[in-house]
């Protein structure tokens, strides 16, 4: 209940808290879940919205999506953060919730903010009520539920993912609050230079909260002149500072993966680009040059040896000088890599003689290849047979090395890219000698 005081607390909080939408048809952003027709939007209009997890970036409106549903749901809403509640504390929330369902038939709504947060004994706390239905959990959360929850929480709900808000969304943010004479800044005359809206669009990085602090910073600290507060583009800039990249753990290992595959793929533009936002980020580069030397071995391999000399240099450079100068040779390194033929004989090799050897029977070391450097080799007939490649025209004979019950086995394919062409020869000429 709203005591004297709530309304000096609402016209002191932030911009961006003050704007929160508080219906469906003023929601900004996350056409694909709550536009026209679509199930999320449904269910929330028909009061059936069951358990969910709302999860995705930051300021992306998964927050004030929850406050809607309990705006408009005819049940009991009962708010927590994952941070600062326990286990007491929801055993509370569970036995009203029994006692509201049972002597009024009302369903009690739970929403969890950061809900990735809880332990894995309050989330067994409320499997039983979210079982019987006495509760209806909605959690928010900018981690992939997948990863970060427990599977038990996550299988028993609907999952729901948030994208980052368009210019389209962040733009319209932006004019709504300018024009709102209640909660926004509608009562001052305020000018927005079109690049300096592009700024605000570009440093928010699809984050409306982000944008509409900025917006506030820069209306209250610009002065007016004629009566019109007016914010160029330089002003924008000063309140957005640079661009934030919100990398949670999920959206750390896509970037990852994203710029593993533009390597393998050879694409250096989006290598770079990946890699640039890994770094901005705040990624340690020691990961990236670990994958560089990966890289050069599996997806490069033969096809270009130089290809791990350069990886693991750039890998030297970065532990000597460290970053931002150790930027250019880790740099170097990702274009030489993409630039690269590429071969992934090594990856197939290693691969194969693996998973034979974790897997197989093994027989004894043929006698010929068996150690004859200790006293009594010989005598145990070690060495019997053996013969010496050198002593023999291209420094190479034909005999048994595989294991016995493995010969005619065969781990590594020579590609014909790059440097690794000479070795396909050299293999298809001792075929051709094999068979004489």
């Amino acid at each position: 209940m709203e005591d004297l005081f709530d309304n000096g607390i609402k016209t002191q909080a932030p911009l961006a808290d003050r704007m929160r939408p508080d219906s469906l048809d003023a929601f900004w952003g996350q056409s694909h879940i709550v536009g026209e027709g679509k199930l999320l939007r449904r269910a929330i209009m028909t009061d059936s919205l069951q358990s969910s997890i709302f999860f995705g970036p930051p300021g992306t409106g998964k927050t004030t999506l929850a406050h809607i549903v309990a705006k408009t749901t005819g049940a009991n809403i009962v708010k927590l953060n994952a941070v600062s509640s326990g286990v007491r504390e929801l055993r509370a929330i569970v036995q009203k919730a029994e006692e509201e369902l049972k002597l009024f038939h009302r369903p009690t709504y739970l929403l969890l903010d950061e809900c990735h947060r809880w332990s894995k004994t309050q989330s067994d706390g409320l499997l039983p009520a979210l079982e019987s239905g006495v509760i209806r959990f909605i959690g928010s959360t900018t981690e992939n539920p997948m990863i970060a929850m427990t599977g038990a929480i996550v299988s028993r709900c609907r999952l729901f993912q948030f994208y980052p808000l368009t210019a389209d969304d962040i733009e319209n943010a932006i004019l709504t609050a300018c024009r709102d004479t209640q909660k926004g800044f509608g009562n001052k005359n305020i000018s927005i230079d079109d690049d300096a809206m592009d700024t605000f669009v570009a440093l928010s990085n699809g984050d409306c909260r982000n944008a509409l602090n900025a917006l506030e910073l820069a209306v209250l600290t610009t002065q007016q002149k004629d009566g019109v507060i007016h914010i160029t583009k330089e002003v924008a800039s000063e309140s957005g500072q640079r661009k934030v990249i919100a990398c949670d753990e999920q959206l750390f290992y896509d970037m990852i993966s994203a710029f593993c595959k533009s390597l393998r793929g050879g694409d250096s533009d989006a290598a770079l680009s990946w890699f640039a936002r890994l770094i901005t980020a705040g990624c340690d580069p020691r990961i990236i040059a670990r994958r560089l030397i990966a890289h050069s071995s599996e997806d490069i391999g033969l096809a270009n040896p130089q290809a791990m000399v350069q990886a693991v240099t750039a890998a030297q450079a970065l532990e000597l000088i460290g970053l931002p100068e150790a930027r250019l040779s880790l740099t170097q390194a990702i274009i030489y890599l993409c630039e690269s033929p590429k071969s992934n004989s090594v990856a197939g090799a290693l691969d194969s003689a693996f998973s034979e050897a974790q897997g197989g029977v093994y027989e004894p070391v043929p006698i010929h290849l068996r150690d004859t450097s200790f006293y009594g080799a010989r005598k145990l007939g070690h060495g019997k047979g053996y013969k010496y490649p050198h002593n023999y025209p291209a420094h190479w004979v034909e005999q048994q090395y595989m294991p016995t019950e493995l010969v005619g086995h065969r781990y590594y394919y020579p590609s014909d890219q790059g440097q690794e062409a000479k070795i396909k020869e050299n293999h298809d000429k001792r075929d051709e000698l094999r068979k004489h």
